[in-house]
């Protein structure tokens, strides 16, 4: 079976260092990009898009709300045109300067509050999906499994890659524990690599009360900013590779193309 792993990264910030970046990028297969809206400037997405090409990794543009006093993660209540507009202004950022490295912007993933909104949202996730298709109507949304943006880009028949979290626990509904409780993080490698191959495996996300709600699963995101996370990333990688998936870039997905 294939499967992608992919990881926020270019976050440079005063909440969030990239030290970690080259050497996840030797171990994910794509990168969500930091458009400079939450985090990260040109210097940075160049630097980041040059390592993914060394890497042979795919990148994606990674929107968020214009907020880096938050790093992305204040909800905010903006008009759809609003949203339109910072979604695809950050997708032509980041796509000028992967023009320059020859690169190509195959995937969007939205960040933070617009993301964690968007999933609970029908409405905002149209009109997220709606700019993403204006922006390029072949490039593949990465949306959260099982929740309404992956209904509206479905609806919008936009190129959906199915995402779950090496590193994150589920609520009985489907959504992320909010990173303000304390089971939000799964820090161990043995659990959260024991937890992607259950997911895997079942196709359905798990719940922290032990219920499974099915789901499709083409990417497992990983983030950088635990110190543990390289550690952590490899091993997942070395425990997929050893249960026989295969692991692919988005845009080399069989399943997505």
């Amino acid at each position: 079976m294939e499967v992608n792993i992919n990881s926020d990264l270019g976050e440079s910030s005063k909440f969030h260092s990239t030290e970690n970046d080259p050497a996840l990028l030797k171990i994910v297969n794509s990168a969500n990009i930091a458009c400079g809206y939450h985090a990260g400037d040109e210097e940075t997405m160049e630097r980041t898009i040059r390592i993914s090409k060394d890497n042979g990794v795919s990148i994606g543009s990674h929107p968020s709300y214009l907020d880096r006093e938050n790093f992305g993660r204040k909800r905010m209540n903006i008009s759809p045109e609003e949203v339109t507009k910072l979604v695809i202004d950050q997708c032509e950022i980041l796509n000028k300067v992967a023009d320059k490295l020859k690169m190509k912007v195959t995937h969007v993933k939205p960040h933070g509050a617009l993301s964690n909104m968007a999933c609970e949202n029908y409405e905002l996730s149209f009109t997220i999906a709606k700019a993403i298709k204006q922006f390029d109507p072949n490039v593949i949304f990465l949306a959260h499994a099982q929740t309404e943006m992956e209904k509206a880009g479905r609806d919008l028949k936009l190129r959906i890659a199915c995402e779950v979290f090496a590193d994150r626990n589920y609520e009985d509904n489907g959504y992320l524990v909010a990173r303000s409780k304390p089971n939000a993080m799964i820090l161990n490698r043995e659990e959260s690599a024991k937890h992607v191959l259950r997911m895997l495996e079942n196709q359905a996300l798990n719940c922290y009360s032990g219920k499974q709600i099915p789901c499709d699963i083409d990417s497992i995101c990983v983030h950088g900013d635990e110190k543990t996370a390289v550690d952590n990333a490899q091993y997942l990688r070395e425990v997929l590779i050893k249960n026989g998936f295969q692991l692919k870039s988005l845009d080399k997905l069989k399943k997505i193309n």
